[in-house]
């Protein structure tokens, strides 16, 4: 075989070809394919604000719907990674069709654009996205279905850092600098004015001040094996150890907030307990706690927030759906995640039904539950004398109340209910519960808690929830919140963000948001089901 030279440039090798007309790619690409509605739906958006963040338009270059527009396809496609974009934008004839003859961007570029450029006005294009939907009769703000996941996030599994060990090793070095200071005092004769507790400008303010007799008694510092330190550099050096110490924990507290934990290599991700536990072991992950608001299986609503539960996340979510949709949905669909005395009074102060499923809903129609004695819901209620009654006729009456204030500010009130008398009942071990305590059973008294404004609310809302349209409500946020997280984690197999901070997390969500939304809307029109928003009890049979 003879030599040849391989060349960088494999034109060189021929196998060229002439190719056959049409060139562009709106003939190679079918019309019902859901890339010509993505371009459509982009194109009738206002991006104004995605417009803003670039400081000027390069000629040549990929406009910024364009990049949108391509961002979308991929994560419709489950293509995440911003190299493997960069890679089917120049083979792919749908990406190609996106970009309009322009050439493809590369993966830094993507990167920038999904971090820098869309996440700051990702919930201003979910608005626009919502007009839209709202403009073609697809949602008609009437229902809004809640739901959260926990999505794992990009840091280490092993970088936490706990609130309450944290707290606790600063507890310890306060009292080391207690001990310090006063071998301070005594030794060099320095009185620190401090008050109750010692901050991080009090020990500063006391280095300068050990500086300063260092420089008057001209004493040098020395180091290394064999040689012997003065007490006032083994003093400072203790100091500086002690100073970063406390620079480190103060900054960790800072950074965990109302939480209880961070991770290290991101500081806004919580570690929580997943439900995809593989080890069987109840590990704790980092992670962010995703809300969407859907209506008719659209996502009208995104949200990211740090908290492990939903209770604290539907004030928030609601209020910021409201001020950028600027409407609020009539009934407001949740499961049993989300009741919470605050939010019910909340929901009936902006004038929306709750359809909440109770805590207590499923369990409640069990035969144990029913034939419980010591619960209050089995108990005869004298409201005129505001008396309960137990199952022995013995009386429970108020004595007193407490109150508990939540984390925005809310106070919610029980009543204490105490019986009257409990010796020589016979059916003691029955209605008191709890075998843990250390009173023996023959010194303890049935106690009741009763928070009486939730149990009003809750009331009200079972009612609603019974009802026929309640239960409609009910089977469709299973089908259509539910169904929204099984297309996000099953089909698009998205089971882990790819970038770190919460601004970022959110700008993700959203692009997942927009990408099903998209696909969801060409399944509706392709079979005709447009303007139907809920599944009824006989198609759902």
């Amino acid at each position: 075989m003879q030599n040849q030279i391989l060349h960088k440039d494999y034109t060189s090798y021929g196998g060229t070809f002439q190719p056959s007309l049409p060139l562009n790619f709106e003939f190679q690409i079918k019309k019902d394919d859901p890339v010509r509605l993505l371009l459509h739906c982009i194109h009738q958006m206002d991006l104004t604000p995605l417009y803003r963040s670039f400081r000027r338009a390069e000629r040549n270059l990929v406009s910024p719907h364009q990049l949108l527009a391509i961002l979308i396809y991929a994560y419709m496609n489950q293509i995440y990674s911003s190299r493997r974009i960069e890679e089917v934008c120049l083979r792919d004839i749908h990406f190609m069709y996106l970009l309009e003859g322009q050439p493809a961007p590369d993966h830094t570029t993507i990167a920038r654009f999904r971090r820098d450029h869309f996440a700051p006005c990702a919930k201003e294009i979910l608005a626009q996205m919502a007009q839209f939907l709202a403009s073609v009769g697809a949602i008609s703000f009437e229902n809004l279905f809640v739901d959260g996941t926990k999505i794992e996030a990009v840091a280490g599994k092993y970088t936490f850092v706990w609130k309450k060990g944290v707290a606790k090793n600063r507890t310890k070095l306060m009292e080391k600098l207690d001990t310090f200071l006063a071998g301070v005092e005594k030794e060099f004769g320095i009185h620190l004015r401090r008050g109750s507790e010692i901050r991080l400008h009090h020990l500063k303010r006391l280095r300068r001040r050990l500086k300063r007799i260092q420089k008057e008694q001209n004493i040098i510092f020395v180091y290394g094996s064999g040689r012997r330190k003065t007490v006032l550099q083994r003093t400072m050096e203790t100091l500086d150890s002690y100073i970063s110490r406390l620079k480190d924990y103060t900054k960790k507290l800072h950074i965990c907030g109302e939480r209880n934990s961070f991770s290290k290599t991101d500081y806004e991700a919580t570690f929580m307990r997943m439900k995809e536990d593989a080890m069987k072991n109840g590990q704790l992950k980092p992670a962010y706690n995703l809300q969407y608001g859907v209506e008719a299986s659209f996502i009208v609503w995104a949200g990211v927030y740090p908290n492990p539960t939903d209770t604290r996340t539907l004030i928030p979510f609601l209020e910021d759906f409201h001020a950028h949709i600027g409407k609020r949905s009539r009934k407001l669909v949740a499961d049993a995640g989300y009741e919470r005395e605050e939010n019910y009074l909340h929901l009936r102060e902006k004038g929306q039904a709750s359809y909440i499923k109770p805590n207590n809903y499923e369990v409640s129609k069990k035969r144990k539950w029913k034939q419980d004695i010591g619960r209050r819901e089995n108990m005869n209620y004298l409201a005129a004398e505001d008396v309960y009654r137990c199952a022995e006729g013995r009386r429970l009456v108020v004595t007193g109340t407490r109150r508990t204030k939540s984390a925005r500010g809310y106070v919610s009130e029980k009543t204490m209910y105490t019986c009257t008398d409990c010796n020589g009942c016979e059916r003691k071990k029955q209605c008191i519960h709890g075998n843990h305590s250390k009173i023996p059973m023959e010194e303890r008294t049935k106690r009741l808690e009763v928070a009486k404004v939730f149990q009003r609310e809750r009331a009200k809302n079972l009612a609603r929830i019974k009802s026929t349209e309640g239960i409609v409500l009910r089977m469709n946020r299973s089908i259509q919140a539910e169904g929204v997280f099984a297309q996000i984690k099953g089909a698009f197999g998205f089971r882990r963000f790819l970038t770190r901070g919460r601004a970022n997390v959110l700008g993700e969500t959203i692009l997942l948001a927009l990408a099903h939304n998209v696909f969801k809307l060409h399944q509706k029109i392709q079979s005709g089901t447009l303007e139907r928003h809920l599944v009824s009890l006989r198609e759902a049979a």
